[in-house]
């Protein structure tokens, strides 16, 4: 029998009241997230080691206040204005080699701090913006950049010298080009009048004598049409490297009205374009200062730059097309990071397509490239420490570099020599590298690694050759580490599932050497009404998927299951996200309504489908062309473990999710309607070609070049499968996933005659809901869906 919502929502009635087994509520879930405590965030450490500063708001305030402990005194209060305005942190620094300066910026100021002294002071205080300072000349000055160009302050006379000169254009004397009466008029002009003819004599004697004089002057750096970008200088001074990126023209935006303004009128906001546009294009380039000249580095040097992706051979008149092209792919340089005798630099590389990554040695006097590693992926490139901007990957000394790779199938840590050209693998396993800091003396790294349990995070140490590995963390859960500058101390941000973030302090000691356990600092993030109910922990188990793979799931098991046997999967978004862990979930008011569900009598399963993060590269893309494929299958799967570990009724499953766990929703319901027969998409994406560049096109390429897998991919084009009850959510000022795509489907459902839908809009929300009224009409149109359908 067909099911139809009423759009407006009436309290729950049902044989088994939630209220009355269970203190829980939505409203009490959704409406205020301060009744769960106050978690703190972001620790940071003094330069000296000796304070941690972190965010907190254990008072319930409007917002977070930054808080510190001492070493000798761990008991956090809150800091001051003055302390705040004055506040330098051991992450804000860039040492010399010697580490006896750092420098740093803030506010756009230069700042040079004196190790052994603990003192800065200002060294460029202008109304200008300076900004990425660093130390350069062999360290006896410290450049940084102001205006896009590159100025030096000499560390002992305190003088100051441009490096760089960037224009906009190449600017050139203009000439009279003079007609012929005005050539008559000026010739008689300085025939008639001596004063002119003398003022005239004089200037150009002048002009002639400054052109005789020896020039102060270097290379103009043109930009024309580009953006200047990752301005930045060799340690010894001689070597500039800076990109010119020229964005695309011809590419459309989307807009997202606004219908609820103060003005009464609606406005537009301006948004993304869509998969498959236009990139723009970037130049890498090499401004030698001792020679004054420019050179552009050549991407035609990269090994593979011509290889076509594997998908192509699907069309055919394409690949007879771009085969006779035998075009060079467009590349991104991502960083170049310069070893301290700046005799070797490595350049980080992407093809603008995501299939490979390369690690180039360059020499920079000449312009040539050498292959360091070359990562080749024919779905995409990523996994932890690979693709991504910041510290994922540097010089030891100055002939060995670390990075990290998924060679393997698991991203792992590599030390390349620059001397012996060749590497070696420092970790190795069925587990990720998740995270790598160099020590001080760089005889270590410190990792963190999912190594003990998939849904675990722990702090390890190791010695640059793989060897004497230690465990430093000893909690069951996540330990989200930030080491002291001194390295003899930790903090520690710890969470378990059933509890939320804590910070804790503990020793820099080896598990089972340490002198006494981690000491907690704050004990707020549960509050004491929090704390009267009784929150399950669900359990971390793994099931078979219908290829073998193991698939990690939250189990949650009532205690009294409803008669009917009902259950719900939950279905997490981001796609690459991990959510059947043992820490505080992201999704906490998801965990909490969970926790509601179960009291009243359903089991509901988390699982980490395909393409979920935490699990190897082969897990990251098994959805590569086919979204909606194995990640489908996975859910499918759960299902029926549901069914025929738990006792669970086959016709009584739903399913719900928000943003890529609403897409999935959709095409459970709309596919498989055999297995689901209720399902809440949230925000969800029903058609891929309306979605951004950066994360479709790497898992769908682009619709005009690979339109097979965005027709397999999108819900849009199975519409006419629902069956079942469906509810649809969504914002209407979402600027991620655009309020576009459900009104795309709502009229397909109405040309397909479909009337067992609803879809509820909220005009006031963007795609991560911030109002408390929203969240709770949202989670009570859900609750209903699962009451009436699932328990009928």
């Amino acid at each position: 029998m067909k099911f139809l919502f009423s759009l407006t929502f009436i309290l729950f009635v049902s044989t088994c009241s939630f209220a009355q087994l269970s203190p829980l509520t939505i409203e009490k879930i959704m409406r205020d997230t301060k009744w769960m405590g106050s978690q703190p965030s972001n620790p940071q450490w003094s330069v000296d080691g000796k304070t941690l500063y972190f965010n907190w708001n254990p008072n319930k305030e409007a917002a977070d206040s930054l808080y510190f402990i001492t070493l000798s005194n761990k008991i956090p209060s809150k800091a001051t204005v003055t302390q705040k305005q004055q506040l330098v942190t051991a992450n804000m620094l860039r040492y010399n080699a010697a580490k006896t300066l750092a420098v740093y910026s803030k506010d756009g100021d230069i700042f040079l701090y004196d190790v052994k002294q603990a003192k800065a002071r200002p060294i460029v205080k202008t109304i200008d913006f300076e900004n990425n300072p660093q130390f350069s000349f062999n360290d006896t000055k410290v450049v940084y950049n102001r205006s896009q160009n590159l100025f030096a302050w000499d560390i002992t006379s305190g003088e100051t010298e441009q490096l760089t000169n960037t224009q906009t254009s190449n600017p050139s004397k203009p000439k009279d080009n003079l007609n012929q009466q005005e050539q008559w008029l000026k010739n008689d002009q300085l025939t008639y009048f001596e004063v002119l003819k003398d003022r005239k004599n004089k200037k150009d004697l002048s002009d002639a004598y400054n052109k005789s004089l020896p020039k102060n002057e270097f290379k103009k750096i043109i930009t024309d049409d580009k953006q200047l970008q990752q301005l930045t200088i060799s340690p010894n001074g001689r070597f500039v490297s800076y990109n010119l990126f020229k964005a695309a023209t011809s590419n459309k935006s989307t807009i997202v009205p606004s219908y609820v303004t103060e003005s009464g009128f609606t406005t537009d906001i301006p948004a993304r374009t869509k998969v498959g546009e236009q990139l723009g294009s970037s130049e890498f380039f090499i401004y030698d200062r001792e020679k004054d000249t420019i050179l552009s580095i050549k991407m035609n040097q990269l090994p593979g730059i011509k290889d076509l992706p594997d998908y192509v051979k699907d069309y055919p008149k394409q690949l007879e097309k771009r085969t006779k092209e035998n075009a060079d792919r467009a590349v991104d340089v991502n960083k170049i990071t310069w070893s301290l005798n700046a005799k070797n630099a490595v350049v980080e590389i992407y093809s603008q397509d995501n299939k490979d990554r390369w690690l180039m040695l360059l020499d920079a006097a000449t312009g040539k490239l050498k292959l360091l590693d070359r990562q080749r992926d024919e779905a995409w490139i990523g996994g932890p420490g690979i693709n991504s901007f910041g510290n994922n990957s540097g010089w030891i000394d100055d002939t060995n570099f670390w990075y990290q790779s998924e060679k393997t199938g698991y991203s792992h840590l590599y030390i390349y020599d620059v001397n012996a050209t060749s590497s070696k693998q420092i970790t190795n396993g069925k587990y990720e590298v998740q995270q790598v800091v160099l020590s001080n003396d760089k005889k270590y790294f410190y990792i963190t690694t999912n190594e003990v349990h998939p849904g675990e995070k722990h702090l390890y140490k190791i010695n640059i050759d793989g060897s004497n590995k230690e465990k430093l963390t000893t909690f069951t859960g996540a330990n989200n580490t930030t080491i002291s500058p001194d390295e003899k101390n930790i903090a520690l941000l710890y969470s378990y599932s059933t509890k939320p973030w804590e910070l804790f302090l503990q020793e820099n000691l080896p598990t089972g050497k340490q002198a006494k356990k981690a000491e907690q600092i704050t004990n707020k993030a549960q509050s004491d009404e929090f704390k009267t109910y009784s929150w399950k922990d669900p359990e971390v188990i793994s099931f078979a998927a219908r290829d073998g793979e193991p698939i990690y799931s939250r189990l949650y098991k009532p205690a009294n299951p409803h008669p009917t046997k009902p259950a719900v999967i939950f279905v997490h978004g981001a796609g690459y996200l991990q959510n059947a862990h043992k820490w505080w979930s992201n999704y906490f008011r998801e965990y909490m309504f969970h926790n509601l569900l179960v009291d009243n009598g359903y089991t509901v399963l988390d699982i980490d489908y395909r393409a979920s993060a935490g699990y190897g590269r082969n897990w990251r893309t098994g959805i590569y062309r086919h979204m909606g494929g194995k990640d489908l299958e996975d859910n499918v799967d759960a299902a029926n473990y549901l069914v025929k570990n738990l006792g669970v009724d086959a016709k009584r499953i739903g399913v719900y999710g928000g943003s890529y766990g609403g897409f999935i929703t959709l095409m459970a319901l709309f596919t498989t309607p055999d297995v689901f027969v209720a399902g809440a998409a949230l925000r969800p994406v029903t058609d891929w070609a309306n979605y951004n560049h950066g994360y479709t096109s790497n898992i769908l390429n682009e619709p005009a070049t690979d339109s097979i897998a965005y027709k397999k991919s999108s819900p849009f084009y199975f519409a006419n499968g629902l069956k079942n009850n469906l509810l649809i959510c969504h914002g209407m000022v979402d600027v991620n996933v655009h309020y576009q795509d459900a009104v795309k489907l709502q009229q397909r459902l109405i040309e397909l005659g479909k009337d067992n839908w609803e879809m509820a809009s909220y005009p006031m929300e963007d795609h991560g809901f911030v109002e408390p009224s929203s969240w709770i009409d949202e989670y009570k149109r859900i609750f209903k869906l699962f009451e009436t359908v699932l328990k009928k």
